[in-house]
């Protein structure tokens, strides 16, 4: 006999569990403590099995004969419905797991190893900061469009470069959720129409009439900076490196014997190694480091944390404290190399954007440019070095012969001049204050140099001696 709404509720606890069955194999089970489960109990594949239809009250007793009319259904289907109830079970605790974080730090996972470390942590900071506490913990099947806009309009009022950047990021992981088989589709397709127009800039760098009053203005150091600040932002002008790639240097990446630092592929943005040429008067800054750091394996260590590199902060603060707040930054040497290796000396763009450690910008040079340009990237940085000390002094820049048929690096005729190249090489540096201290004089009256200067720089001028198939490539004159 079916049950009754007034059995269901009066049905009282037992010593021990009872059941009160409402036909069909459905059934009200009343435990001793008063808990009151609904039943199904059925043949499949000749076996007895039973499944749970909820709890009473909750479940009520229409309720539950819905419930077993939908699992005789799949009984008759030949599908279990206690299995299909466990496998609806992990597919939801399986979906609800894959939610934005978990696949964003998945992502994170998979590319890591391509990226430098440096690029790892900023993009799981950047992650962490402007999308987690926001869209995190969504099962990334529910996101929408909105919701993702929303996310990107909160970081636009940050920045709405960060904004775009984030939405990058956001993309390359819904992409990754397509691959593996967890998102249908991109939701920041099309988003960057909701966002503010932006016109993305360069990084800020003085123009080159205005680089001999900020190369004098580093040289004085009227606004007092640390040494070892005033030395990185000297060293930078110097090299062009990236910032990073400066102030994370170890001293293990410098061979001062043959002026060259190698900077390994893993520290490189391009991801391959990197060799810089030092000019006479990177060796001397390199050297007054040396005094004051080498001990440490930093180039630049933290004053704070000596066995960290000193913040990126501290570039753009000094140069902030210079009175060029807005106005430079330590990538903006990099645009100054350029700038004056192609204007004022003349060089071509290959071995100044090699210097720069520039990946070329088509696949078919990427492909067959293997040049790295080293013999004229050695003289074209001695020569830069050499153009930055005209400006400190505020003379006009002369370009050394460098060849008894007195032919210029560019071929250009100067029987006007008698120095060879050896004469012009034939000099050490008299003090090792980078700029009014250096002045090319001859070795003999050398007497202030120490020991170990004296033999790197009569070491690193022995290497350069016999330019002549350089000249020839950068003059298109043969010499004889």
């Amino acid at each position: 006999m079916p049950l009754t709404y007034l059995q269901c509720e009066n049905a009282k606890p037992q010593s021990k569990p009872y059941k009160l069955s409402d036909g069909g194999g459905l059934y009200l089970q009343v435990m001793p403590k008063g808990n009151r489960y609904w039943q199904y109990r059925y043949q499949f594949n000749g076996k007895q099995r039973c499944i749970s239809l909820g709890v009473y009250p909750g479940v009520s007793l229409a309720g539950a004969r819905s419930a077993l009319l939908s699992a005789k259904d799949n009984v008759k289907l030949n599908i279990d419905p206690k299995l299909k109830r466990s496998a609806e079970k992990q597919t939801a605790r399986y979906q609800s797991a894959q939610n934005f974080k978990a696949i964003a730090t998945e992502w994170h996972e998979q590319n890591k190893d391509s990226w430098t470390l440096r690029h790892a942590n900023y993009v799981l900071r950047r992650l962490e900061l402007h999308t987690f506490p926001v869209i995190g913990e969504y099962p990334i099947n529910q996101l929408t469009p909105a919701i993702m806009m929303a996310c990107l309009q909160k970081v636009e009022k940050a920045g709405p470069e960060m904004a775009r950047r984030v939405m990058s990021m956001c993309s390359r992981i819904f992409q990754y959720g397509i691959a593996t088989g967890r998102a249908d589709r991109d939701l920041t397709i099309g988003l960057k129409y909701g966002l503010k127009k932006y016109k993305p800039g360069h990084y800020a760098s003085v123009t080159l009439d205005e680089l001999p009053l900020l190369v004098r203005t580093i040289h004085t150091n009227d606004a007092r900076l640390y040494k070892q600040t005033n030395l990185c932002l000297k060293l930078m002008l110097l090299t062009a490196v990236r910032t990073c790639e400066l102030i994370e240097a170890k001293w293990t990446e410098f061979n001062l014997a043959n002026a060259m630092w190698i900077i390994p592929a893993e520290r490189m943005k391009t991801r391959k190694l990197h060799k810089v040429p030092l000019s006479i008067q990177a060796l001397v800054i390199l050297h007054q480091l040396k005094e004051l750091n080498g001990k440490r394996d930093f180039v630049f260590p933290s004053i704070s944390r000596p066995r960290k590199p000193m913040s990126n902060a501290t570039i753009l603060k000094a140069l902030a404290n210079l009175g060029y707040k807005y106005k430079m930054t330590g990538h903006g040497f990099r645009s100054i190399l350029m700038g004056v290796c192609k204007q004022h000396l003349g060089y071509r763009h290959e071995p100044v954007d090699r210097q720069l450690a520039h990946v070329p910008r088509n696949s078919v040079d990427r492909a067959y440019d293997r040049a790295d340009y080293l013999p004229e990237r050695i003289v074209m940085m001695q020569e830069y070095a050499d153009y930055i000390d005209s400006l400190i002094h505020n003379q006009p820049y002369e370009r050394p012969i460098v060849n008894k048929h007195n032919i210029q690096p560019h071929g250009r005729n100067t029987s006007d001049r008698t120095t060879n190249q050896n004469q012009f090489y034939n000099f050490t540096i008299a003090q090792t204050n980078f700029g009014s201290s250096y002045q090319a004089i001859s070795d003999s009256t050398a007497s202030s140099v120490s020991t170990g200067e004296e033999r790197i720089i009569s070491k690193t001028l022995q290497g350069r001696g016999k330019p002549k198939e350089l000249l020839e490539s950068r003059g298109n004159t043969k010499l004889h």
